[in-house]
């Protein structure tokens, strides 16, 4: 995700509140540091204890180095930079630097790196979206070698990799590993639980639409409970002012580019089936040949971003943001139109993190809270467009991970992969996704103590525990330059948003830079036999009469409504 979440999670951090650690490693540092912050994990204490000593013993030929890790300002590498870093730093003698800035500094800095070989960081923590740009250029070590080479003696016999739920995202084409997950966060849909179990909104909004209002399986019913609950008047449930159907924001930003490649147009239904992107068509509308090269973006080369799906996915997120959000939405960035929906005016939100939960639930949310802490809102899978077919993503998942440079002189890369693989150990997974909510470890989501929180997040631990959760990814490896590629949509999907250009003069623009991008990366010839091949122009019609995404214009676009019970949807994934 972006560095626009960095003003939304409020995380009461331990920092302030443990021993001052001794500056020195060894084991009376670590049982500081475990009696001190670690209430809870799925290891026992003496599994901790000799999880501590691996670390102390790797570490120990590197003590005294100082490194400088860096990773985008979210609750979770907040814990991370001012809790797990100072205890890294204690227990391991190894002098640790987080650097904790916006997502966007994130990618341009790695890029400054990949571009100039200097080392400006030993680490990054860089979204998984980068997939295709790492295994591309290959300037990044591929951990399975690193772990079995250079990486082998400072890999811990204790990690674990099939605990890790996001491997599939940082895993190229090839095989290897690429990347090691240390958050995940989804992209849901978020909707007011009391709102729609109240009996006189039932009974009204079933009188007026002819079914029964729930959570939303398409965009159909969406739009129906968006209609329905803007400017209702809901006094007789004690809430007083205006009240909106749906929420989003529309400002010239680059977190309106965000918002539609993680990843509105899969949930509009523009790219193909496949897991955890489409293929040969993903949701950026890119297709690759049976090589995984990227061969073109627009419909006349057979990719997507300017064919039907797409106008219509731009098409609703216009009309909705005009007619169902407050005024003031159109006039927002991510980061500010994030905490509207804690305030108590909002019904429902397609396009909603759940690192927002922390947030959502913290002091700052009484208006939509019980008086005894519990959740007035839930969580649940986001409703689909008409294009959308079986078996296609429906959502994105951030996966932020951690990355080594080539150009890391290998004993920093070495010292920076023990910080790495410290604050995702089994040790500190669960406490720290306590503290964040951003899921790395199949053993954390089912620890006991999430069953204990579970009725306080609103629906998060049962996504996370349920099967749907994988048909949420991040950007795949279609998508063979991410930092030049990424920019391009933001420009201009805010020409659609403020007016200046139709949905569709705004996806032809955006898929022709895509086009020209990839032609320059092809002409360079620096990706080899893995960067793009454009095919030839032909006449769109060829391809839309193809199986598959790009797909034609449906003659009708508002499909019948369908909505499901929560508690139903719920029981479902149990």
């Amino acid at each position: 995700m972006k560095s626009i979440l960095r003003t939304t999670s409020v995380l009461a951090l331990s920092v302030g509140l443990m021993p001052v650690m001794p500056a020195f490693a060894d084991m009376d540092a670590a049982r500081v540091f475990l009696d001190s912050t670690i209430e809870r994990s799925t290891l026992s204490r003496a599994e901790q204890e000799a999880e501590m000593q691996w670390f102390i013993d790797a570490a120990a030929p590197y003590a005294g180095m100082e490194i400088t890790v860096v990773s985008e300002t979210i609750a979770t590498h907040e814990y991370e930079a001012n809790v797990l870093a100072p205890a890294f730093t204690a227990i391991t003698g190894i002098q640790v630097t987080h650097d904790l800035i916006g997502e966007g500094d994130v990618v341009e800095r790695l890029q400054t790196q990949m571009q100039t070989g200097e080392n400006i960081y030993d680490a990054y923590v860089n979204d998984s979206d980068l997939i295709g740009t790492h295994w591309r250029y290959q300037q990044v070590r591929n951990l399975t070698d690193w772990m079995a080479g250079e990486g082998a003696d400072v890999t811990n016999p204790n990690l674990n990799l099939d605990d890790f739920i996001g491997l599939s995202f940082t895993t190229g084409p090839d095989g290897l590993l690429y990347q090691l997950p240390d958050q995940q966060f989804a992209n849901l849909y978020w909707f007011r639980y009391d709102w729609f179990t109240d009996e006189k909104n039932m009974a009204d909004f079933e009188a007026e639409y002819g079914y029964e209002l729930g959570v939303p399986v398409n965009w159909s019913a969406y739009e129906d409970i968006a209609e329905f609950f803007t400017g209702r008047d809901l006094s007789h449930m004690g809430v007083e002012g205006d009240v909106y159907g749906h929420m989003d924001y529309g400002r010239r930003d680059p977190s309106l580019g965000w918002r539609f490649t993680d990843a509105w147009m899969s949930m509009a239904g523009m790219g193909d089936v496949g897991e955890p992107n489409g293929l040969p068509v993903d949701e950026w509308g890119i297709r690759v040949n049976e090589n995984s090269q990227p061969v073109g973006s627009c419909v006349a080369r057979g990719g997507a971003t300017n064919g039907p799906a797409a106008v219509y996915a731009i098409t609703k997120y216009t009309d909705w943001l005009q007619n169902y959000a407050p005024p003031e939405a159109a006039g927002m960035n991510f980061s500010e139109a994030g905490p509207i929906p804690s305030q108590g005016s909002i019904a429902q939100q397609m396009f909603w993190y759940t690192a927002f939960t922390a947030a959502m639930v913290g002091d700052g949310a009484a208006a939509v809270l019980n008086d005894d802490g519990s959740p007035r809102w839930r969580m649940a899978p986001s409703p689909h467009g008409v294009y959308w077919r079986d078996g296609q993503k429906i959502g994105y998942q951030d996966a932020g991970s951690w990355t080594l440079m080539q150009s890391t002189p290998v004993d920093r890369a070495q010292a920076a992969w023990l910080y790495a693989q410290f604050v995702t150990s089994l040790t500190v997974d669960v406490e720290k996704a306590h503290a964040g909510l951003t899921f790395i470890r199949e053993s954390t989501i089912n620890h006991d103590s999430f069953t204990e929180r579970a009725p306080n997040l609103g629906g998060l631990i049962e996504f996370y525990r349920s099967p749907a959760r994988v048909q949420w990814s991040p950007t795949g490896t279609n998508v063979p330059d991410y930092p030049r590629l990424a920019p391009l949509w933001w420009q201009n999907i805010g020409d659609a948003s403020s007016g200046a250009l139709s949905p569709q003069e705004a996806l032809d623009n955006l898929c022709a830079q895509q086009e020209a991008v990839l032609a320059r990366i092809e002409r360079s010839g620096v990706q080899g036999d893995l960067g793009p091949v454009l095919n030839d122009e032909m006449d769109p019609e060829f391809w839309l009469s193809q199986a598959g995404s790009p797909q034609a214009r449906l003659e009708n676009e508002d499909e019948e409504p369908e909505t499901v019970s929560y508690d139903e949807l719920i029981q479902s994934w149990q």
